[in-house]
């Protein structure tokens, strides 16, 4: 399999290292945390020789004496070199039960820089400050991005790349695969079922497995739709589904728990408020939702959108659907004070389109940064204030991103 050198994720690696932080890397199954933390590894062996590494993976036969919280202390200690820096790294940590006391224990005595990874499902945003007492430090990784894509398919025709990239997506391990049904079955069987879905129904004893599956085709087919817990209660009660509003709720928070999907509340731009009345909701990668439903309810508009929304969380910014007046922005998003709006379309080849989605950017008061993403197969190019830009380039990082 060819290797991509991840240099965002392993630039902000190195500049954690050796802080007194757990390191924890999280993300969707299959997003190439294992790999990343590998690399890493090779990384510091090259720019620190002498250090010591300790390295457990518990994907591998040869660790399975560790699989009890006591015996993976004991083995990091007697590994432990004196006067070297001691890198201590765990890759699915989740697999020795107790693993945070033995991890707790070992950071509290302050001679280890301490990196794991782990399911999901089992190392969750929302769980970190309960499960580990000492300072942790959350490195959310993603699957592979458009640039990323370009890198393992060099091209000369990006656009038809994009094309490619929004129907295939980011998992690195489904690209092995000759065609595309066997890239699909890999993604739906054993990634999306055998690990995300059972990685949720494990953690929380879920009784009502087909519950699950029936919210994910439903966020799936509504990818970039403003959202309710009870217009998915609704929808899924006329398909005879009996599950009450609060169960559905519970469901839809353990997939974005689990970097299935993510959450993107709405921002009323005038009020300057966040409003809780409806979501949107985009997939960890583009290709789940073909693996997942084919093309039913094709919508290459959603799709890129969903793309535009998980580069805009890889670069950093918070992001929101945005509200003014009647009108609705794709996206407010903001980063170091600053703000970013923007449009997401597929095509604005026709004149009503353009006008269409560059109304609602028009008619924002401020003077903060105003983007419509399209694919427009020219250089990007300023309307009315407005810089319109190409989606692949965008995507590729090969334009201001403001």
């Amino acid at each position: 399999m060819k290797l991509i050198k991840r240099h965002s994720y392993l630039r902000e690696l190195e500049d954690l290292r050796l802080t007194p932080d757990i390191k924890v890397l999280t993300g969707v199954r299959r997003c190439g945390k294992s790999k990343l933390l590998e690399a890493f590894a090779a990384e510091l062996q090259a720019k620190d020789p002498d250090a010591c590494f300790i390295c457990i993976n518990f994907n591998l036969t040869q660790f399975e004496d560790l699989l009890e919280y006591h015996a993976l202390e004991r083995y990091v200690e007697v590994h432990y070199q004196s006067g070297r820096n001691n890198y201590l790294m765990i890759d699915e940590v989740q697999m020795c039960p107790g693993f945070e006391k033995a991890v707790n224990s070992l950071q509290a005595k302050e001679k280890y820089d301490i990196y794991v990874t782990g399911s999901n499902a089992f190392l969750q945003s929302s769980d970190l400050a309960t499960l580990f007492v000492g300072r942790t430090y959350e490195l959310q990784v993603f699957p592979f991005s458009f640039a990323e894509y370009l890198e393992y398919y060099p091209s000369d025709d990006p656009h038809r790349s994009l094309e490619d990239y929004l129907r295939e997506g980011g998992l690195a391990g489904s690209y092995l695969y000759r065609n595309e049904a066997q890239r699909y079955r890999y993604i739906n069987s054993e990634v999306l079922n055998a690990l995300v879905v059972r990685d949720i129904v494990s953690k929380y004893r879920l009784r009502n497995e087909p519950l699950l599956h029936e919210i994910i085709d439903f966020l799936m087919d509504n990818i970039g739709n403003l959202t309710s817990i009870r217009t998915i209660t609704d929808t899924l009660r006329s398909g005879r589904s009996a599950a009450d509003h609060k169960t559905i709720g519970r469901y839809v928070g353990y997939l974005c728990r689990a970097f299935a999907f993510y959450r993107i509340r709405r921002y009323d731009i005038r009020g300057k408020k966040y409003l809780r009345s409806e979501d949107k909701y985009y997939l960890a990668d583009p290709s789940f939702r073909y693996a997942r439903i084919g093309t039913r309810n094709l919508d290459y508009g959603r799709v890129l959108e969903n793309a535009v929304a998980l580069e805009l969380l890889r670069r950093g910014y918070e992001v929101y659907a945005g509200v003014l007046y009647r009108k609705e922005i794709d996206f407010v998003a903001i980063r170091k004070g600053e703000k970013l709006y923007i449009q997401v379309a597929y095509d604005i080849s026709e004149r009503k389109t353009f006008e269409r989605e560059t109304a609602p950017l028009l008619s924002i008061p401020d003077g903060w940064s105003r983007l419509l993403i399209a694919r427009i197969g020219q250089p990007d190019y300023v309307y009315e204030g407005i810089r319109i830009a190409d989606a692949a380039r965008w995507l590729a990082g090969s334009v201001p991103q403001k």
